[in-house]
């Protein structure tokens, strides 16, 4: 089964090698990765188009009109090939276990809800100066990295073989968000995607999440094993989240499932 891994950009291309850079040694090489590229200038398609030859890899863009991840992240969908969706965001960087796990995760009937730990600006800086691999960084680092504040959590970038309470949160759609996350194509397409309607920052992966609930898609804990750190970088404008919140709020209280502005029109 081959899986397309959906990123998503916006003119950060120094994030994004490190992204990429992860996925370049994955042991399961059957996946594909797409772009989906809000809006930057022509540095993060010339940079996608650079790992040509180590990546199965496309790029899509749309014009800059502000944040619109729903909307570019359901280009991107259109563009795949997989029959498993991940998504992540290109400010994440991956363990090379990160396909392998999703891949043992995924499950008919769930999505695939992963988490992530934080970095500090000084250890994000470290890490895109020094393209240091994060496969090599030891659980006593980790503490050490830990103690003195360069990561928020240890939990999320810890490995539990056979972890044996996948499915306690079922029906829970808070926590879930897009930055980790895994779903069949079928599934996503059965709700009709991400809502367009969400334009600037947040609230875009909720709505979804609780549509795939709603229809019968329940959630799967993809923690201690698909765990991935996230680079520091400036917090996105929030105008518009009174906006988007509300939108989520009639996704919960109708209940929905399908929305009509969304992957097909």
């Amino acid at each position: 089964m081959l899986i397309s891994v959906i990123i998503t950009t916006y003119n950060s291309p120094k994030f994004l090698k490190q992204c990429l850079n992860s996925f370049v040694n994955q042991k399961d090489k059957n996946f594909e990765v797409v772009v989906a590229d809000d809006g930057s200038t022509k540095e993060t398609k010339e940079l996608t188009y650079s790992y040509k030859d180590k990546l199965k890899i496309n790029h899509v863009w749309h014009a800059d009109k502000g944040f619109r991840a729903a909307k570019i992240r359901n280009e991107a969908v259109k563009i795949s090939s997989g029959k498993y969706l991940v998504f992540i965001d290109g400010d994440c960087i991956t363990y090379n276990d990160f396909i392998e796990n999703h891949r043992k995760i995924s499950e008919r009937g769930y999505f695939a809800r992963g988490n992530r730990a934080m970095l500090s600006n000084k250890l994000s800086k470290h890490i895109i100066n020094s393209d240091q691999d994060i496969n090599l960084i030891s659980n006593l680092e980790l503490l050490k990295l830990r103690f003195f504040k360069d990561i928020n959590r240890i939990l999320p970038v810890i490995r539990i073989t056979n972890f044996p309470f996948r499915k306690i949160f079922k029906t829970k759609w808070k926590g879930a968000k897009t930055c980790n996350l895994g779903v069949w194509k079928e599934d996503f397409i059965d709700i009709n995607g991400y809502n367009e309607s969400y334009i600037g920052w947040g609230r875009e992966d909720s709505d979804f999440v609780v549509r795939l609930i709603n229809n019968n898609i329940f959630r799967k804990e993809a923690t201690f094993s698909t765990g991935l750190f996230h680079l520091k970088h400036e917090i996105n404008s929030r105008e518009n989240f009174s906006k988007n919140d509300k939108l989520l709020s009639e996704t919960i209280n109708k209940k929905k499932t399908y929305i009509k502005n969304g992957y097909k029109k």
